[in-house]
């Protein structure tokens, strides 16, 4: 099967690289499943109904959010009504939505997609990750229920993120970090089968301070004050993720490499010289 997760999705920049770029993608890479981190495609913080179904109809399978879920209130509403959004699974217990579920792709297999928030340096505690996605992991054994399984672990320190890529081992296809909106360089299949990479990147303007326009974090970095609301920067997005391509039997990552398409980063991907 052939994988494609792609990073944090910022403003409007994050969704035009989205909308622009990604059918052709799709078509291009014969992609069978693609998964799309959306928590800041919506002014930067959260993600609409409205923003939620354009990403959708531009060919993600998936939509991901994270601690940014509820930033935007219709989504409260709008995430019971579309089962292709997925929410952190250790999130608040009466939150809507769900953190996990099973689809399928083109070909009738199963796919699991699972996202947890770490704990670390975050802004609030959350339920431990590990054994919540335990629980979902236990439920749907890779190479049995499913043929492929990803994780999108939410959080800001690479160490909780390279914990859960050794914990899901062998149990996940992928294991894919997001939330730092910098992609790392540490793209790699584990010795147990599981794809890993400790943060996808964002689809965003990296002209920026991880997205925003420079000058409203700048004058906080330097002077200690806020001033302006921050704003996501607006030129030419890079689409930053993760390819993976998996054995339909065990459910083993077979091939994993970084993706950078267009904007001001080095180009990476499937193909990509």
């Amino acid at each position: 099967m052939k994988l494609l997760f792609l990073g944090d999705v910022m403003g409007r920049a994050g969704r035009a690289a989205i909308t622009q770029k990604l059918p052709q993608l799709r078509a291009d890479w014969r992609l069978d499943f693609v998964v799309v981190n959306g928590e800041n495609a919506s002014g930067g913080m959260g993600l609409t109904g409205e923003h939620a179904k354009l990403i959708l109809e531009a060919g993600a399978d998936v939509v991901t959010l994270g601690d940014h879920a509820f930033d935007q209130k219709d989504m409260l509403r709008f995430i019971d009504g579309e089962t292709r959004i997925i929410r952190p699974l250790n999130y608040a217990k009466d939150a809507p939505g769900r953190g996990a579920r099973v689809f399928s792709d083109a070909r009738g297999r199963k796919v699991l997609v699972a996202q947890v928030l770490g704990n670390v340096f975050m802004k609030r505690a959350f339920d431990d990750p590990f054994s919540t996605i335990e629980a979902a992991l236990n439920r749907y054994p890779l190479g049995g229920a499913v043929q492929a399984t990803l994780v999108d672990m939410h959080c800001e320190a690479t160490s909780e993120k390279m914990a859960m890529g050794h914990w899901c081992n062998g149990r996940a296809s992928v294991v894919v970090g997001t939330h730092t909106h910098v992609p790392t360089g540490d793209a790699q299949i584990l010795d147990k089968g599981t794809a890993y990479l400790s943060d996808a990147g964002m689809c965003g303007d990296y002209d920026s301070v991880i997205g925003m326009a420079k000058a409203e974090p700048m004058r906080r970095f330097v002077t200690g004050m806020p001033k302006e609301r921050f704003q996501p920067a607006r030129g030419e997005a890079t689409l930053c993720g993760f390819y993976v391509e998996t054995d339909d039997k065990t459910g083993r990552a077979t091939r994993a490499e970084p993706v950078r398409i267009g904007g001001r980063l080095a180009q990476a991907g499937p193909g990509t010289v």
